[in-house]
């Protein structure tokens, strides 16, 4: 059985492009097209393709948005994105939202074969570029999470007090969550500061984030 492809891109020309690579080989076949991110959702429902080629931008939705609502909505199936973003917003973006892999759209079409083929045999795939990105986002994590946080040394309740800083709370609101007085607020918040030498509220609700204790969109 063929491996059944779902191609997504705004662009025509670049659909046209890759079908007519596509219907080449024996072992892949298109499934069917979208131009943007809800068609791209309804068709998958619909359709069930085994694997789902994603442009990142698109109309109407996001390649990212459309990526997890058809995960959600469709067991098994694959998605492998193919951009010319390769920003770490963007890559981190795709694989938080399920995507097993993602190439440059610089890439060649044996390696778009390859990778439809890996990503269906129940691997990942990410071409070199992205690779690099991704090693990178890694290794500063690592460092922020072994120098930074234990550098600071906050205790638990300090980072408590942390997270509902950068969720907007007000002392008082965030001594009624903690069950605690205002003062030992103001007292968790001082010691925050002197910690990490940061007194603005506007970069605690970064430091928050980094530290996984604030939503991206803080």
């Amino acid at each position: 059985m063929p491996i059944r492809v779902l191609l997504v891109d705004d662009h025509k020309i670049v659909r046209d492009g890759l079908r007519a690579l596509i219907e080449k080989l024996a072992h892949l076949q298109v499934a069917g097209e979208a131009d943007d991110g809800k068609k791209a959702v309804e068709m998958a429902v619909q359709l069930h393709p085994d694997v789902v080629v994603m442009d990142l931008t698109l109309p109407r939705l996001n390649g990212i948005e459309a990526t997890s609502q058809i995960l959600k909505e469709v067991p098994g199936v694959k998605v492998v994105a193919l951009s010319m973003h390769s920003d770490r917003r963007s890559i981190v973006g795709m694989l938080q939202a399920g995507a097993a892999g993602y190439l440059m759209k610089d890439c060649s079409f044996d390696e778009l074969d390859l990778a439809l083929r890996s990503v269906v045999a129940g691997g990942k795939y990410l071409c070199s570029m992205v690779t690099v990105t991704v090693v990178e986002d890694y290794l500063r994590q690592l460092s922020f999470y072994g120098c930074t946080c234990a550098e600071s040394g906050l205790t638990r309740r300090e980072r408590e007090v942390l997270q509902l800083i950068a969720a907007g709370r007000s002392t008082r609101q965030t001594a009624e969550s903690l069950r605690i007085s205002i003062k030992t607020v103001e007292s968790h918040r001082q010691n925050i500061m002197d910690k990490t030498g940061i007194h603005s509220v506007a970069e605690l609700t970064k430091l928050a984030i980094r530290m996984n204790l604030a939503a991206l969109d803080a």
